[in-house]
This record gives C-alpha cells, structure tokens and sequence, in this order.
C-alpha cells in the first residue's frame, strides 16, 4: 500500500475546533487602536437605543414594539397589522438586499460593527470577563491548572453577573414584544397570571446567558447563516480585512541594528491574539473573520512601534492587494444599487399611501335582494372595518357614482374603535331604473369629518333582467 503523505498547508476546521475535534476556547486580548475606539462609540449608541426604544411613548403607544402574539407592531409610531404583511415582506426583501449590497462591497461590515451578538459579546460580557478575571494570557493559564478558591469565586462573580445581565436583556427583549406597561403589568401581578410570558422570560434568559457565557463565537463561526451567505457574495472586488502578502512576505522576527530584507511581518502573533473567533488573517479571507478590526488595530500598533509603514492589515480588496488596483464599483455592485434603491422607493411609497383604516364589504350570505315599495330594491351588506390608528372615530358611508340610500341596521355601529376590527351591518338601497343586470358593481365610500378616506367596491343583487 503506498503511503499517503498529508500536503495540506491551511487548516481543514473551524478555528474553534482543534486537531481532534474538541472545542477550542478562544481566550482574546483585548484590543486598543482607532478602529476599537470607533466600534466602541457605536456600540455605546447601539446600546444606548436598545435599552432606551422600548420606553420611548409617542401619542400614548409605544415608539417602536412588534407584538407577536397579538400581530400587532408599531413602527416609529404608526400601527401596522397582519392586514399590512406585504409592506413588511417588501421591506424584509430590501434590508436582504440591502445587507447583501453591504457585503459585496464590505465584506462583513455588518457582522463586525452593528451585529447584536458581536456588540453584547465583545463591548459588554467580554470586558466584564477582563475585568474580573484579567488578561487573556491570565485567563489562559488559570484554564491549565485546577482552579484556586479565589478564581472559583471569580468565575462565580462572572457568571451570576452574566445570568443577571441576561435577565435585563430578556426583560427589555419582553417589552419590545409586550410593551413597557404590559412589562410592568407582568412585574406588578402574580406571576400565575402570566406563565406563559414568565415562562418566555425564563427560556431567554438562560438562552441568552448560555450563549454569551459557553457559545460565544460558535455563533459566528457555526450557528449564524449569515456568515455562510458571505462566501458566495464575495469576489475580487470587495473591500474587506486583508493582509498584504505582497508586503508581509516573507515573515521574519525583528533583529535589532540590522536591515531588514524579508517582509515586514515580524511574525508577532499579535492579529491572532485579538482575534474573537482564533483565526489568524494572514491565511486570507476565512468564513470565520466577521470584520470586527481589531486585527488591524494590533499590527497597526506593532507597525508604529517598530517604525514601519502601518497598514499591513487594512481594509482592502484582493485585487487591491494582488494587483494594486484601486477600489471601484463593479457591474454586480451596480446592480445591486439599482436593485436597492427601486426597492426603498417602492416600499417608501406603501409605508407613504398606507391607510389608517382597511374596509371590507360583502353581501350577506343567503339573502336575496328586497323589493322595498315600487321602485326601490334593498341588499342586506356586512361590513369589516379594521381601525388600525389609536384613536376612536365616527364614519359616514356614502353610495358613489349611483343614486341610493345607506340604512344602518343600527347607528351606533359607525363609532370605529381604535386598535380594532369593527362590523357594520346595513342596507343599500338603489332605484330599480339604475339595475341593468343580476349583478352591479358598486362603490362605497368611507368618510371621516366629511373627507373619505377610502372606497370599496361590492356588488349589488338584482332581478334576471
């Protein structure tokens, strides 16, 4: 049997994951530079907004809330229903595409800087994790050894304060759903009452908790299918986190009052360190690098204190980098453009034409037409009206285009209730002359202080002609 020799020069795992197959521990240094300095200002915003939106009222609602169980979600301010669907599937197709532009011509600009799971992990229980129990090099070592007394009561300081920063996140992740008073309507009453929210609470708590204390990076490297996407998006063109090879090459140590002739990677390590998810970007663009830079901040600083150009690792495209090209927008990054903005545009204009109130009209079922005196026929008419505002309002319904008469079964009917669907049921009476056919289109309008707001089309039963 001749020998198989292995020639494989890059690794054939995850960077989690060693040589058999047990999780790696990523223990990360903590990076400082410009670039960190930047994530950190939109991390603080990023934060300041999560916590902030749900206790944000406009006119007595909520400013932002998506309630499920009740298909009912507010979008700065404006109340959008089931009924209202196709607006939120136009503008789900457009954030893709929109995240899909990002990524062609960003790479995972996305993932790196405004991702809930990079800025809660990185910004929030990765610096508790520094400073409670230190260094990634202290963390790292302590992991070799059994634990002392004094780092169990650490990690037990670490990981109650995780559980109880899990359970803040769950609670305002509940009052995005619920609202900040059905929140403290759930605080104030027994929690009997309310199990089934209680139980959602629980189970999001330990979620989060497990996936910011044991999951960690397998989010990224694994779990999320973004970061599969990203491998068919990329090409030549996209700017990304790369290290120049033509430059680093051939890597060396750095020796003192000596020229150097190789490339100007001193081989530091330093990139790899900081690394979230343990990959080390000299091996090229990986499916792991979610684009946080903080490899860039590391070399760059390493560049300065050894007096060489920084920049090693950038922003850049491959082309960039193997060719010296210069960064332009390509035939597909045009496309999607185009694309993108057809699609802000048209969903613009749903959100903009969107009507506060959806009518549906039909005739009652089983019912045929009545003759009301010589001339006058009579069709009996339900009507369901969804008031999709939050405030109560009287209508008038009026016959368009024909000469007839609207007589509701009971008048009282016509008050609208807010946040809710109303029936009306009435009689549509239509001179006998104006009756053509055995079925007649006709239209009502839907008025509000005198001006309609909506126009319905039913149809009219009549005699065989």
């Amino acid at each position: 049997m001749n020998e198989i020799h292995d020639t494989v020069t890059f690794r054939d795992r995850a960077s989690n994951v060693n040589a058999k197959g047990k999780r790696k521990w990523v223990y990360a240094a903590k990076p400082k530079g410009r670039f960190y300095r930047y994530r950190s200002y939109v991390s603080f915003l990023y934060l300041a907004i999560f916590f902030a939106l749900p206790f944000i009222q406009y006119k007595g609602m909520p400013f932002f809330m998506l309630n499920f169980p009740e298909g009912k979600f507010i979008v700065f301010g404006n109340i959008f229903w089931p009924q209202d669907f196709f607006i939120f599937a136009v503008a789900m197709i457009t954030f893709i595409v929109f995240v899909a532009l990002f990524t062609v011509i960003y790479g995972r600009l996305f993932c790196g800087w405004v991702c809930p799971q990079t800025i809660f992990m990185e910004m929030v229980f990765r610096k508790i994790e520094w400073w409670i129990e230190g260094s990634h090099t202290k963390q790292q070592k302590n992991s070799q050894h059994r634990y002392s007394s004094q780092q169990l009561i650490r990690k037990t300081i670490k990981h109650a304060i995780f559980l109880l920063l899990s359970f803040l996140i769950a609670n305002i992740f509940l009052a995005y759903i619920v609202g900040l008073k059905g929140l403290l309507k759930i605080v104030h009453e027994p929690i009997d009452e309310h199990m089934i929210l209680f139980t959602g609470l629980v189970f999001f708590t330990l979620l989060f908790y497990t996936v910011y204390a044991f999951v960690r990076d397998i989010v990224c490297t694994t779990v999320c299918p973004y970061g599969r996407l990203q491998s068919v998006l990329f090409d030549k063109d996209t700017m990304q986190i790369s290290y120049d090879y033509r430059r680093g090459e051939q890597r060396g140590k750095l020796v003192k009052n000596t020229e150097r002739t190789i490339g100007d990677c001193i081989d530091c390590r330093k990139c790899v360190q900081v690394c979230p998810t343990g990959i080390d970007i000299r091996d090229g663009i990986q499916i792991e690098c979610i684009g946080c830079t903080a490899c860039i901040d590391a070399c760059n600083d390493v560049m300065a204190k050894i007096n060489l150009p920084k920049g090693l690792i950038r922003y850049a495209s491959e082309n960039e980098i193997a060719k010296g090209n210069r960064f332009h927008f390509n035939n597909r990054m045009k496309a999607y453009t185009i694309l993108l903005t057809i699609l802000l545009l048209f969903t613009a204009t749903l959100v903009v034409t969107r009507k506060s109130i959806d009518t549906h009209i039909t005739r009652v079922s089983g019912q045929l037409y009545q003759e009301v005196g010589k001339d006058t026929l009579g069709n009996l008419f339900n009507a369901k009206v969804l008031n999709k505002s939050n405030e109560a309002f009287q209508v008038e319904m009026r016959l368009e285009h024909m000469d007839g008469q609207i007589v509701m079964v009971n008048s009282s009917e016509t008050y609208m209730k807010k946040e809710a669907v109303n029936e009306l049921t009435f009689f549509i009476r239509i001179n006998r002359k104006q009756i053509h056919q055995r079925s007649t289109p006709i239209q009502v309008g839907i008025y509000k202080n005198g001006e309609r707001i909506q126009t319905v089309t039913s149809v009219f039963l009549g005699p065989f002609i």
